[in-house]
């Protein structure tokens, strides 16, 4: 394939069509500093966009590097074909209807074939796609307006909504952005294509990702491993969801986890941060483009308002940013720079006393730095600049960045509002290494999005195991009877509880007796037995079974022994994301499972110590631990249960939809799946 730099720092650019879309690429180009020569071509035109046209690509007086097509369809793909002939380097496809749009037009798919086939080692972008604007190299091969001015270095953002991407061109936050490019179907070139070239461009810093859906999972793989290998963090906003979890959703797992667990397991697993909305892209990218990524997620706040103080606290919790406590050297320097009148703390209320004092603010950000932060944090919003000059606030700005310079902490100015910090003063921070946040909300959880990125850029870097996607799948399902799931547990190293089947009551109670006192008596064929009556636990002798059995929604029963010595209950699920691969999900297990919803979620495989992290990591993992002097479960017993599991579910991702153990009965010594849910589909 032609390389995707030469595509996308063009010498020489193609435009192809004469309607206003193309006219528009032509004056966007120039406007944007493109000093190459422009080619419009159109066959009755003499000019497009006020440059002259020409009648074919026959007549063109060079080859162009890149070229915009925005002619129809039918006609799009004869295009592609005559630029890939002339040797043109890659072509963005405007024009819809194509795969995005089968339901409506029979051949889309058909004639997105034939686009492929005929660009052949020619690069296209999309179809139904806007194309790109490189600020880098003033390249603008796009029908609208954007709001991008020329960088020497700055940050990458891809998207599949070319809309999207246009908003986020008019951001007035300060964020040095390098190129946009829109996906559009993806037809031939993805975005982790996309991802991978501009990474490589070494003027680019990070990249921000807009997904919403991953159509090539081992390509990502691809992309998350090249990003490592060159140092440059990924941020991803990821929308959209699959139906997956919405099919003949059985178990409580698949009410818990889909699409989006998946995703966001996914993105963790390769090492990509991930937000929830486009302000939060915006703030992360910013912190990635100066830092490349935070140490940690300990961070130091300082401001003059006890309010503002509150609130990082505040909000900062409910993010999972720290604040660790002051140590005796910050407390020495502080109490030298503040006096006895300003309580000490973190976040830091340093009031209004050193005002206009600018080395006594640089003494006070000095003095709450250390090494060992992640950040340091000073809250300020500028008044209006279109009432006020403020001079005074400047003073706080360049005493921020002598701080940065003193201590080596990365330092950032956060805003209480996004309005807070205007422009200019987000690119003045900028010029001094220092990252403007806009908005405290938005701030706090770019914080924890850039110490994701940075503590996986300062661990081991082993290898990410490739993630276990589902091969086949398709087709009927059935749900297991719990006795023959069971027994597929066990045969994979499972512990299960004794257990025989019965046919009546009467026979119910001679397994019971057989199995030995107490028991669990369990309706079979039911999927939740605890809201349809059909469990009754510690069932002491053989009159209480058959009452219980006599009483029960159920033609046949499964008697098992009762387990006792419960420390803590697990839920641990699988279910089949054809997206994302296998969503492993743990959690509390037993009858509260959805309501109280404390669970984890990992892709399959997933090692022994991420699991022992996501176990420990859930609000209630205190109980397998020992809470409160309590017994700790076996958790080398209960790992061992979760690997197995693992297992099971390689040998049958052909077929396997769900899985779940719930609860898993976590003891001090050992672990037992209690009860157990199977759905697959049979085997070819």
């Amino acid at each position: 394939m032609q390389p995707l730099s030469r595509f996308f720092s063009p010498r020489a650019i193609a435009v192809i069509g004469g309607g206003t879309w193309c006219e528009s690429v032509v004056r966007q180009c120039r406007d944007t500093g493109f000093s190459g020569p422009i080619w419009p071509v159109h066959p009755k035109k003499s000019e497009v966009g006020g440059l002259p046209a020409y009648p074919d690509l026959a007549s063109l007086p060079g080859v162009p590097d890149a070229a915009f097509i925005g002619v129809n369809r039918e006609l799009s793909v004869q295009i592609a074909g005559e630029l890939s002939a002339m040797g043109c380097g890659g072509a963005v496809c405007f024009a819809a209807g194509f795969s995005e749009a089968v339901s409506e037009l029979a051949d889309g798919d058909a004639l997105q074939a034939q686009l492929v086939a005929a660009a052949g080692q020619m690069r296209i972008l999309g179809p139904n796609c806007y194309g790109i604007v490189n600020a880098l190299d003033g390249v603008a091969l796009w029908p609208d307006r954007h709001g991008m001015s020329p960088v020497d270095r700055g940050v990458a953002v891809i998207g599949q909504s070319s809309n999207v991407l246009i908003n986020l061109t008019m951001q007035r936050r300060g964020l040095p952005l390098a190129a946009v490019v829109a996906a559009g179907n993806q037809a031939q070139t993805s975005m982790a294509d996309l991802g991978i070239a501009l990474l490589e461009d070494p003027r680019i810093t990070a990249l921000g990702l807009h997904i919403e859906g991953i159509s090539d999972l081992p390509a990502f793989e691809g992309l998350a491993s090249r990003a490592q290998e060159l140092g440059k963090p990924i941020v991803a906003l990821k929308v959209g969801a699959s139906q997956q979890a919405q099919e003949a959703a059985v178990s409580h797992t698949a009410s818990l986890t889909g699409s989006d667990a998946g995703a966001r397991a996914l993105l963790r697993r390769l090492g990509m941060a991930q937000v929830d909305t486009p302000s939060e892209l915006v703030e992360t990218l910013k912190l990635l483009h100066v830092t490349g990524g935070l140490a940690s997620a300990r961070i130091a706040s300082a401001s003059c308002s006890g309010g503002e103080a509150s609130l990082m606290a505040d909000m900062g919790e409910v993010v999972g940013v720290d604040f660790p406590a002051l140590d005796e050297a910050q407390k020495t320097a502080l109490r030298a720079a503040l006096g006895p009148k300003v309580a000490l703390a973190n976040p830091l209320d340093y009031n209004t006393y050193i005002w206009g004092d600018e080395a006594a603010l640089e003494a006070t950000f000095t003095g709450l730095c250390d090494a060992d932060l992640g950040l340091g944090c000073v809250v300020i919003d500028y008044p209006r600049d279109d009432r006020f000059t403020a001079p005074d606030y400047d003073q706080v700005l360049r005493a921020v960045a002598r701080t940065r310079e003193a201590t080596g902490t990365p330092m950032a100015l956060v805003s209480l509002l996004a309005e807070g910090l205007p422009e200019a003063v987000a690119s003045r921070a900028l010029e001094l290494g220092i990252t403007p946040l806009c908005g405290m909300g938005e701030a706090l959880r770019a914080i924890r999005a850039a110490a994701q990125v940075g503590a996986r850029a300062t661990g081991d870097n082993r290898p990410t195991a490739p993630v276990l996607m589902p091969l086949n799948g398709q087709g009927a399902t059935r749900v297991y009877p719990e006795a023959e799931a069971k027994a597929l547990l066990s045969a994979a190293g499972i512990r299960v509880p004794k257990s025989d089947r019965a046919d009546c009551a009467e026979t119910a109670g001679t397994c019971a007796s057989a199995i030995g006192f107490p028991v669990v008596l369990k309706g079979e064929g039911i999927a939740h037995k605890t809201e349809a009556g059909a469990v009754v636990l510690n069932l002491d002798c053989r009159e209480a079974v058959l009452e219980a059995a006599t009483g029960m929604p159920a033609q046949s029963f499964l008697v098992e022994e009762m387990i006792t010595g419960t420390v803590a209950e697990l839920l641990i699920g699988v279910t089949r994301d054809p997206a994302h691969g296998f969503v492993l999900t743990l959690g509390l297990g037993g009858i509260l499972t959805e309501l109280i919803r404390d669970t984890a979620s990992l892709l399959i495989p997933a090692s022994r110590e991420d699991v022992r992290g996501a176990l420990t990591g859930l609000r209630t993992g205190a109980l397998l631990t020992g809470y409160r002097g309590r017994p700790a479960a076996d958790m080398e017993a209960v790992l061992d249960t979760i690997m197995a599991l693992q297992e099971l579910v390689s040998h049958h991702a052909d077929n396997l939809h769900e899985i779940e153990i719930n609860p898993l009965i976590c003891r001090t010594s050992g672990a037992v799946a209690a009860d157990a849910l199977i759905r697959m589909g049979e085997s070819k």
